[in-house]
């Protein structure tokens, strides 16, 4: 471990995160590019808070004049850009010690501050909406000036059809909060009130299986721990089996009521209206994958054999199919690394990540208090913030990547879009993070000349294929059978919904592994699915920054140049059209089949290995 790392001790000989006083200053981001102090960010705060009421003065006079609109617009941008401002800074400054009062006070007024905002532009879109046809489009022939706005009218515009009438929307509104209810309850259920018992761990002492242990046990070189961890967990979620398919079917009744109510086919067709996506390409990405099912019971029949056990079960599915390494990775090598991995991408853009690495875009190593975990984020008009844990192995290496990748696309966005564009929707958000992944990657298994280490980083990329493509695919897939069936008038009970998803398992993974009954219920335990139909825009995600990495190795300049134009784009156009931009057309099966067929590649490269005793 380098000193960057290096940790102190107390008088009582345990070891001790440093504070955040005592964290080196390179190593911190430059939270001083937001506002130099507190003092400075009070003005803002006030600044703020007093120019609220100026987005009443509009209220009621929307359909006046293309000038009343435009003034409308502009204000709002301007009070939103200053509220983000004031917001991201008080939150980054609670996240480098969430113990600290002081941010909490500020990051808490910034709360109240956002809002106190919405509240006071809460009638902007409804007054829009109850124009009469013909009019804001208008307004946008007559005024030159409101033309830059044209794509956040037509959005708004193209979905009139499923806006209610006014008093049917207040009424609807008023009951979001109880349609939040199967939400919060399984919520406070999962993180708050469910405990599971103790397993005995590697050491031979007693642990308690927590969700956040969950994974590093089923990751455990000793099977005998995976297996307990796994019969653990899933003994308790069985044990409220029923209570749990409660929560989930009342959340799908609330969801198929709304998109009822807003005269839309299925919910499925309104969850991924809100971003323009057809049904068709929910559809194709299950028939793509479904296509390449022979080649995951491939990978499961070879990740058996390299395990050396005479059954899999669904807990050997994480543990790494061959050792790392462990050879420490400090963070200016890994810096180097993502350099070198994402030469392709061309020097303005490697350019952008030096200036990120020397300009102090990122705050690096865990400090007593800091947030947990791994994010990119910023306000409008100030660069990106990356914030790390970073410990020295090879998976905080690829997360510098990808929270670069993240970085460096709000840059671009920021940098070519006005404020009311710059932020892109979910379906396009992991593109770019995945996509510098995918380079880095394939960059360090071509020139990696040490069997074994090959063998572990294509295991690495295999199991992101596994993890996010098949298992995001097979929740999407599930999503649209039970909601389905709800539609069609099917209660669904745990019985059911544990058959179903029991069967998933049985078609994705393949006759090569046993299929753990307890496997059954794990719907009962993924929040995303109160959310729905939320999940498979990470297996859309994915396929589309592998399919980009392939050509921009394969194609050169003139693909990176096109991927540029989609990291500018924003959300100044649909993310479909987006990705167009960029070369893939995720309208069409070939973007994930491209995907599939780099994962076929490398499985194939793992069989080699491992039928020449190289690993």
């Amino acid at each position: 471990m380098n000193s960057d790392m290096e940790e102190r001790k107390t008088d009582m000989g345990e070891k001790k995160l440093r504070t955040r006083e005592e964290a080196d200053w390179k190593d911190t981001w430059a939270v001083e590019d937001l506002y130099r102090d507190d003092g400075e960010w009070e003005k803002d705060a006030g600044r703020l808070e007093n120019r609220i009421g100026e987005l009443a003065v509009y209220r009621g006079r929307l359909g006046e004049s293309a000038e009343v609109l435009l003034a409308m617009q502009r204000t709002g941008d301007e009070l939103n850009m200053l509220a983000e401002k004031v917001y991201v800074y008080a939150n980054q400054r609670l996240h480098e010690n969430t113990d600290n009062g002081t941010y909490q006070r500020l990051a808490d007024r910034a709360q109240n501050l956002l809002v106190k905002l919405s509240e006071a532009g809460a009638y902007i879109e409804p007054e829009l909406l109850a124009l009469p046809d013909g009019q804001i489009r208008a307004f946008l022939e007559e005024n030159t000036e409101l033309q830059v706005y044209r794509q956040y009218f037509e959005n708004m515009i193209r979905q009139k059809e499923h806006v209610l009438g006014r008093e049917q929307e207040e009424l609807l509104a008023a009951v979001s909060e109880i349609s939040e209810g199967p939400k919060d309850i399984f919520t406070m259920f999962n993180n708050a009130d469910i405990r599971f018992p103790e397993i005995t761990g590697e050491d031979g002492k007693p642990v308690e299986v927590t969700h956040g242990r969950f994974l590093t046990f089923l990751q455990s070189r000793d099977r005998r721990v995976r297996r307990d961890a796994f019969h653990a967990l899933y003994g308790v979620y069985g044990t409220y089996r029923n209570t749990l398919a409660a929560m989930y079917r009342a959340n799908v009744r609330q969801e198929a009521f709304h998109a009822k109510v807003r005269r839309y086919h299925s919910d499925l067709e309104a969850a991924l209206d809100r971003s323009h996506i057809p049904v068709s390409v929910y559809d194709n990405l299950i028939q793509a994958v479904h296509e390449f099912l022979p080649q995951m019971h491939r990978y499961v029949e070879l990740r058996r054999k390299l395990l050396h056990v005479d059954e899999l079960h669904m807990y050997d599915l994480y543990v790494p199919m061959v050792k790392d390494s462990g050879q420490p990775i400090p963070f200016e090598q890994a810096k180097e690394m993502v350099l070198e991995g994402l030469r392709p991408m061309g020097e303005e853009y490697l350019g952008l990540l030096r200036e990120g690495f020397s300009s102090r875009w990122i705050d690096v190593y865990e400090n007593q208090g800091k947030k947990s975990g791994a994010y990119s984020w910023g306000a409008y008009g100030t660069h990106p913030y990356v914030l790390l844990n970073y410990q020295e192995n090879l998976n905080h290496v690829f997360t510098l990547a990808h929270e670069m990748g993240h970085a460096l696309h709000s840059w671009y966005s920021d940098a070519h879009q006005p404020y009311i564009y710059a932020g892109y929707k979910i379906f396009v958000a992991e593109v770019a993070s995945t996509c510098n992944e995918a380079l880095l990657i394939r960059h360090l298994i071509e020139t990696t000349k040490e069997p074994g280490q090959k063998a572990y980083l294509v295991n690495y990329f295999l199991e992101q294929f596994r993890t996010t493509l098949f298992r995001q695919t097979m929740f999407a897939e599930f999503e649209k059978i039970t909601h389905g069936l709800q539609e069609q008038g099917e209660t669904l009970t745990a019985d059911r919904l544990c058959e179903i998803y029991y069967g998933l398992n049985r078609e994705y993974f393949g006759k090569d592994i046993c299929i753990d009954r307890e496997i059954g219920l794990e719907w009962a335990r993924i929040p995303h699915f109160y959310t729905p139909f939320y999940v498979y825009q990470y297996s859309t995600g994915f396929s589309a920054a592998v399919a980009l990495s392939k050509k921009i190795l394969e194609e050169g300049e003139p693909a990176v140049e096109a991927y540029k134009r989609f990291l500018k784009g924003g959300s100044s156009r649909y993310p479909l059209d987006l990705l167009r931009m960029a070369g893939v057309d995720m309208e069409q099966k070939k973007p994930v089949e491209d995907a599939l067929n780099v994962f076929t590649q490398y499985l194939d490269e793992m069989e080699r290995l491992a039928g020449n005793d190289e690993i």
